[in-house]
Parts: C-alpha cells; structure tokens; sequence
C-alpha cells in the first residue's frame, strides 16, 4: 500500500508541479513580484495538500509565534525535500537562499528569479559569502522572511550534524534574529527514496536568537537549539502511532540520547 500510495503521490507532485510552472509563468512575467512569491506559497500549498490525501503524511506546525514581525532569518533543519517547499506558505513573503545551479533550470529556475528568491554559489566561498549577506539584508529590508538550511544540503535524521560558517556570517553582519526550525520530516520523506510514510511531520519554530553574539558562540547556541529539538521529535516519532522506518542514524542517535 505504501508503495502504491507514494507512486500516486509522486505522479500528482510532478503534474501539479508543471501545471504551476506552466501555467501561471506568463503572468509571473508580466505582474510584480508579489505574484510569483503568491505562486510559490499556493504551489507549496497545493504539495502539502496532496502529500496528505494521497501519502498520508499530515503536517503539524508548532512555535509561528517564535516568528518576529517584520522579517527574521529562518535557519531550518534539512532533513528532506518537504523543507524546500513546504516553509514557504508558513511564512507571508519567503525568500528561500539556494544554490545558483538551481536558476538555470527550465521554467524553475525562471519563477525563483521572479519571486526574488537568493541564488549563491558555493564554490565562491569569501566573495559568495559576502554576496549572500548583501542579498538577505535587501529582501529582509523589504520585510521578507530568509530561508536558510545552515547544513547545506540534506542530512539523514540522526546524522551527526555539519553546520556551516555562513550562517554565522549573515547574522553579525546584518544584526537581525535568527529564529531556529526543528524538523522530523527525512523520517516520513526520505532523501534519495521515492517513497512516503503515513504519519506527522512536524514542523518546530524554535525561540529566535537575538543579534549580538560571537560567531562561535552563535553556532553554538543555534546547533544545540536545532539539535536538541530534532531529537525530542525523533523521540516523538519513536512512540508515534504508525511509527515510520528509522534509518540507521536515527536509531543510533536515540539509542545515544537515551
């Protein structure tokens, strides 16, 4: 059953996918950038939506009131795909920070161009750093909300974490909140797999950090915040009810921590 249901939910993800891309590119050219972030945020919708009829997988949001009006730095555990998308209807205008490859990809790469989202180049390193911290203060100047994976890319639940330096960067020299997300979703959509688990993925917004620390001192606090939150939802869905598979790291991470 879990087979067949996340093959339905895979064939609805691509065609609604391109029906957006599709559908409403010619209007994202023509109208201000309000509307391609709008598309973003319904198309977002639209997936969650889907991944719960057809998957089974139900999304629980906890913490928005952590979210500090006027725009903040999002840093999000990444565990999954469902994070790329799935942020982007919790918060009013998103600005998702991604790598630059992503830009040359047909019809997608030209809606994250038109709804303003932050495009870096990792192997720029200093230069690209400095380029990312530029772009954040613009579209946190119009009251956006950045959305960061600290880690880079997708890590399994439970695996050691490997937080980079640029987040740290971004928040000394902007001055602004960071506010920490928790995240249990790589147990219920697996990175490199195609299939979905019935159950709850939980989304946490964690207190914010306020500006003014050390850098190591920020990277500290925003690892042991994200960390210790992901393994109280990895205990969480040790008890849940259906229980999804726990991939290696996840087991030895609770077995760790209990």
């Amino acid at each position: 059953m879990i087979i067949v249901r996340s093959l339905l939910f895979n064939a609805a993800f691509y065609a609604a996918t391109l029906g957006f891309l599709i559908g409403t590119l010619p209007i994202s050219l023509i109208l201000p950038q309000w509307f391609a972030i709008g598309v973003v945020r319904s198309w977002a919708t639209v997936i969650t939506f889907l991944l719960r009829v057809l998957a089974g997988t139900r999304t629980e949001v906890r913490g928005l009131e952590n979210l500090p009006p006027g725009g903040a730095i999002v840093a999000a555990k990444h565990q999954s795909t469902f994070e790329t998308f799935a942020l982007a209807p919790l918060l009013r205008n998103p600005a998702f920070v991604m790598k630059q490859q992503i830009r040359w990809i047909p019809l997608f790469g030209l809606h994250t161009v038109r709804s303003g989202m932050i495009h870096v180049d990792r192997k720029g390193k200093a230069t690209a750093l400095r380029a990312l911290a530029e772009r954040a203060g613009e579209e946190l100047a119009k009251g956006r909300d950045v959305i960061i994976f600290p880690e880079g890319t997708r890590r399994a639940p439970g695996a050691a974490p490997a937080y980079q330096t640029g987040i740290a960067l971004v928040y000394r020299t902007l001055g602004v909140p960071v506010v920490p997300v928790a995240v249990n979703s790589g147990l219920y959509w697996p990175r490199r797999r195609f299939l979905h688990y019935p159950g709850t993925i939980i989304v946490e917004f964690l207190p914010p950090i306020q500006p003014g620390l050390e850098s190591h001192a920020f990277l500290d606090k925003l690892e042991t915040a994200i960390e210790r939150a992901s393994d109280r939802l990895l205990a969480e869905a040790d008890r849940a009810v259906p229980r999804p598979p726990f991939p290696p790291e996840a087991a030895a991470r609770l077995a760790q921590r209990g």
